[in-house]
């Protein structure tokens, strides 16, 4: 059985390997910060820790996991770890996996990946991050 790729998808996946390509920095928060996490040890196997950081918005606990919201209205800020990628394909396609992220998944997807400014100290860093989707 053939699969037929929407335009569309075809669209989205062409742009989010090319902001790949360009981008090999990922900024976590939550479970991915947690020393007994597989996923977490599996991303510090393949990426290296940079600097700490921040994001304008929210944090929801949903109990097993937290979810970030963006809100540059808001008068908090969400604190998390700058890395650097080493495979960034590989880092980003395992843990696309992880939260839910990506067409094969169950839509809405529960995160969604986006490059977003990190504030850190003294500079601004654009990384990938898993925002809450829902």
């Amino acid at each position: 059985m053939h699969r037929y790729l929407s335009i569309r998808y075809l669209r989205y996946l062409c742009f989010d390997i090319r902001k790949m390509i360009t981008n090999n920095y990922l900024f976590v928060y939550g479970t991915l910060l947690d020393d007994g996490n597989e996923f977490a040890i599996f991303m510090r196997r393949h990426c290296t820790f940079i600097k700490k950081g921040r994001i304008k918005g929210r944090l929801y606990d949903f109990g097993e996991y937290p979810g970030a919201v963006l809100d540059e209205n808001a008068g908090t800020y969400i604190q998390g770890s700058v890395y650097l990628m080493s495979d960034t394909a590989m880092v980003l396609e395992k843990l696309d996996d992880y939260e839910g992220y990506g067409p094969e998944q169950e839509q809405p997807n529960l995160f969604i990946r986006q490059l977003v400014e990190v504030e850190t100290d003294g500079q601004r860093i654009d990384c990938w991050v898993y925002l809450y989707n829902r």
